[in-house]
């Protein structure tokens, strides 16, 4: 679930979740729900990928992420930014060249021939990495992209998204388990919120979302996917 945001938080939640809905990354679809990573079933769905496309919104983002980061982490505690493949790469471009910082991207798994690497990119032993992605819904991929970033000797312990989906149990206490605190801009809330005041979505279909979010579990069993 969600952690509790201050003032400059919640802000930036509402600014991105408004970004997302203006260039229709949100998606809805009851009737033909969305299987997610994870395994469970969702009627919505977010493509943080579609940012890449649009000037001001990753501008946008990309400054929330870098504040984010120095807020959270400090200035000058951050030595590189690596981007988990595939959708994390081009938000860690973005965010480390923002922070003037060097930058790495994660493979899911080495590549088969040459230097049979899994991490692209100078990193150096004892450096502390971000790991950046574009969302999380159950955190089980960022702790594969972590634990190659930790084998290549770097310290990796937190991990910033653009999108948290904030519905399903489990994410942030499986990565604080692994010892990775889990860093968002928006989350559904935001989505909604932003969606019944500008008026993005019917009635009808905002009380679908709240639906699905009074109990996604449930939701997901009884729509084909994986239950707690």
């Amino acid at each position: 679930m969600t952690t509790e945001r201050n003032a400059r938080q919640t802000a930036a939640g509402k600014i991105v979740a408004k970004f997302l809905l203006d260039i229709k990354a949100v998606n809805f679809r009851p009737e033909e729900p969305y299987k997610l990573t994870a395994g469970w079933a969702s009627p919505v769905y977010i493509d943080c990928r579609k940012v890449i496309s649009f000037v001001e919104a990753r501008r946008t983002i990309t400054r929330l992420a870098a504040d984010e980061l120095n807020e959270a982490i400090g200035p000058g505690k951050i030595d590189t930014v690596a981007g988990g493949e595939t959708a994390g790469i081009p938000y860690a471009a973005w965010i480390s060249d923002a922070m003037g910082l060097p930058m790495q991207y994660v493979r899911k798994k080495p590549k088969g021939f040459g230097r049979m690497a899994q991490i692209e990119g100078e990193l150096h032993e004892g450096q502390n990495v971000v790991l950046v992605e574009d969302l999380a819904s159950s955190g089980d991929s960022k702790i594969g992209f972590v634990k190659a970033l930790r084998d290549a000797g770097a310290k990796c312990d937190h991990c910033l998204v653009v999108f948290f989906y904030g519905a399903f149990p489990g994410a942030i206490e499986m990565l604080a388990n692994e010892g990775i605190k889990l860093h968002y801009l928006a989350t559904w809330a935001d989505v909604i919120a932003v969606a019944e005041e500008g008026n993005y979505f019917s009635p009808q279909a905002i009380a679908g979302v709240k639906e699905f979010l009074k109990d996604p579990i449930g939701w997901s069993v009884a729509h084909g996917g994986k239950g707690a």
